[in-house]
């Protein structure tokens, strides 16, 4: 069976409850559990700790996740942790911080993931904030039970693709319509914030933004979009290449 987890906790450091963030009238986390709901999954868990789990269960069930509260640190344990109490055999992993992450994207890595036998496999080209991981259940039980290193421990999958003489690692290249490697979606800091309000005005109509659309869009408006952002100067994004 596969899982679709998302992690997020509302204590972020650089950027506080950055999950809970709205954008076009629904928070971060929302956004990225609409675009998850896509993928055809056996079981949708959103994995958090106890500080956050208040706060973060009222979105996950509206959004048919069900919640899952693991250890606040050890990341790498609570997906663990997580994968057997929902008996998954792999994990298509996102993060909450990511509101344009690939519906469409995990689709297409996970047909070539299952059909080459992959233990770990992840696009490499498509903007930041936009794609998944996969992994198999048993290579995160071997990393759970042998990491030692901090950095693997929370980052969950580096002592996987870490390892390519042990595991199966597949890293192919983004299709062309995904791929703007230079470009940047994700939620970690102010300027990050105003970036992705921008795109979501340019482009947000109710439903998941596809992200062949937000690269076209990037390629026209991208550069005008990060001069705003450095000098405050305004440009009529809103109405340059909007999807209508």
């Amino acid at each position: 069976m596969t899982g679709v987890f998302l992690q997020a906790r509302i204590d972020s450091s650089r950027l506080p409850r950055k999950a809970l963030i709205e954008l076009a009238g629904m928070t971060v986390i929302e956004h990225a559990m609409a675009a998850l709901r896509t993928i055809p999954a056996d079981r949708f868990a959103l994995l958090t700790d106890d500080a956050s789990a208040p706060e973060l269960g009222p979105p996950a069930e509206r959004a048919g996740f069900t919640l899952f509260v693991g250890p606040r640190d050890d990341v790498l344990r609570r997906y663990v942790l997580a994968a057997e109490r929902y008996d998954v055999d792999r994990i298509v992993r996102a993060t909450g911080d990511n509101p344009l992450v690939s519906g469409e994207l995990a689709v297409r890595l996970l047909g070539g993931h299952e059909s080459e036998g992959a233990d770990f496999s992840g696009y490499l080209g498509p903007p930041l904030g936009t794609g998944v991981e996969i992994v198999e259940t048993a290579a995160l039980a071997a990393a759970d039970r042998e990491a030692v290193d901090p950095y693997e421990r929370e980052h969950v999958s580096p002592f996987v693709y870490r390892r390519p003489e042990r595991f199966l690692i597949r890293r192919p290249a983004a299709p062309r319509k995904f791929n703007s490697p230079a470009s940047r979606v994700t939620l970690d800091t102010p300027e990050d914030r105003r970036r992705l309000e921008i795109i979501f005005n340019a482009l947000y109509r109710g439903t998941p933004i596809g992200t062949d659309l937000l690269v076209a869009w990037l390629a026209k408006n991208e550069k005008a979009m990060e001069k705003e952002l450095r000098t405050g100067e305004p440009n009529p994004l809103h109405t340059v290449g909007t999807a209508r």
